[in-house]
């Protein structure tokens, strides 16, 4: 949800706006915090989240990430389907971890034993995938691309680092345009995908040509940067915005959160 502004910065083909998020009238508080707060706050809780080691401590990070949903009032069919997704691509680790995990008995079936260790583990790992995707939803979700780079730019991250983000958000809908122009071209001239050598050439001149366009575009993009006096920075990416009192209030809530991790964590 954002809106173009005056801001917006054109070089040749490429287009990087300013695009500052349009807080409606339902928009949550997150929404409302500053994007360095929101960046460091998913940061740190990540890290955290990562190295518990107590399913207690990561029961307890998922009940903060979700009410971190909550206040950023995310969406409750698509968030479940992200994590399911998720859970998903985890369900054969966590299926494998109690027969592989050796520990006290749990549960044996013909001549194959389930450790308690193994459920353990693999109920700690599923609880803190979901707390950390839950948390980065709710804090990073609804940012723009754009202030997530300024975030990523006022903290110090290298110029390199933020010009290389920025572009790769900007361009990776192009090149999926790209992809899908020669895609067309192909079946406009009856192009079938089979398991033969035609295929498996066509294939690679898909690939090639789309190498070739992407360079021919980098190019080009460079150029009309250069004749509009690019300096290295990307002047979108420059802001002067301070913390403000809810900045400070959720920093000192989030603090609290963590320690209260860190504290059941070391029981």
């Amino acid at each position: 949800m954002s809106v173009l502004d005056a801001n917006t910065v054109v070089a040749g083909d490429a287009c990087i706006c300013d695009a500052p998020l349009d807080l409606a009238a339902d928009a949550g508080p997150i929404d409302c915090l500053d994007p360095r707060t929101r960046l460091l706050a998913a940061i740190v809780f990540a890290l955290v989240v990562v190295v518990l080691n107590a399913p207690a401590a990561a029961a307890v990070a998922l009940g903060l990430a979700a009410a971190l949903g909550i206040a950023a009032r995310l969406p409750l069919q698509a968030t479940l389907h992200k994590l399911a997704t998720l859970d998903g691509f985890m369900v054969m680790a966590l299926i494998s971890l109690p027969l592989t995990v050796p520990g006290e008995p749990w549960l044996s079936v013909g001549g194959m034993s389930a450790s308690w260790s193994g459920v353990e583990r693999a109920v700690l790992i599923l609880l803190k995938g979901n707390a950390v995707v839950i948390a980065m939803l709710a804090l990073l979700g609804s940012m723009d691309s754009v202030l997530l780079g300024r975030a990523l730019a006022r903290l110090g991250a290298p110029h390199k680092l933020v010009h290389l983000y920025a572009f790769t958000i900007r361009y990776l809908d192009v090149l999926h345009r790209e992809y899908q122009r020669l895609r067309t071209a192909m079946k406009a001239r009856a192009f079938r995908l089979r398991s033969d050598r035609h295929t498996w050439r066509s294939i690679g001149w898909l690939f090639g040509m789309l190498m070739v366009r992407s360079i021919e575009r980098a190019e080009r993009i460079t150029a009309a940067m250069r004749c509009r006096g690019f300096d290295g920075r990307l002047w979108p990416m420059q802001d002067d915005s301070a913390f403000r009192k809810p900045d400070a209030v959720f920093a000192l809530v989030s603090t609290a959160g963590i320690a209260l991790l860190m504290v059941i964590a070391s029981l």
